[in-house]
């Protein structure tokens, strides 16, 4: 017997739903992979959400709120996270002299070193998927236009509610 929501359900919903698993999978992926190079490089006191933290704020100096729109960090608490950078060495902060409510952050000198190394892994990873040819024609510019135009898709759904 056939369950009948299946047989009522949009058209592609299986691909999608997977799409969508395989979207987190891969962040997750690549969270492992950060949390492997930092393990073998000896750094314990940082874990790869607040590695890839350090490398999206690269060289800029912003907001703990500027930060979060900026990234997705599943199961993470951004300000804890920057909280544990701070005590230990990652990122210098300083209270904004227009507003004191307002903390901006930089990359220490510690945090710039991880920064590079992540940069480091992203770049060998680049070089691994086009020497293997993960990807058809070696191009990441449709699927990124892909995924783009289904972000924008959601931005505009959201703005619904």
């Amino acid at each position: 017997m056939s369950d009948p929501n299946l047989d009522t359900a949009p058209r592609n919903r299986t691909d999608f739903l997977e799409c969508l698993r395989l979207i987190e999978r891969l962040h997750r992926r690549i969270l492992d992979l950060l949390k492997f190079r930092l393990e073998a490089l000896g750094y314990a006191d940082i874990n790869s959400v607040q590695a890839l933290l350090l490398h999206n704020i690269a060289d800029r100096e912003m907001t703990a709120g500027e930060l979060r729109t900026r990234g997705y960090y599943l199961g993470s608490n951004v300000s804890y996270n920057l909280k544990k950078m701070v005590s230990n060495g990652y990122i210098t902060q300083e209270r904004s002299e227009h507003d004191l409510r307002s903390v901006r952050i930089k990359l220490s000198t510690k945090g710039l070193t991880i920064h590079a190394l992540i940069s480091e892994l992203f770049d060998q990873q680049l070089e691994l998927i086009n020497a293997e040819q993960v990807l058809e024609g070696g191009d990441f510019n449709p699927l990124r236009e892909q995924l783009r135009h289904l972000e924008t898709f959601w931005d505009q759904q959201i703005s619904c509610y």
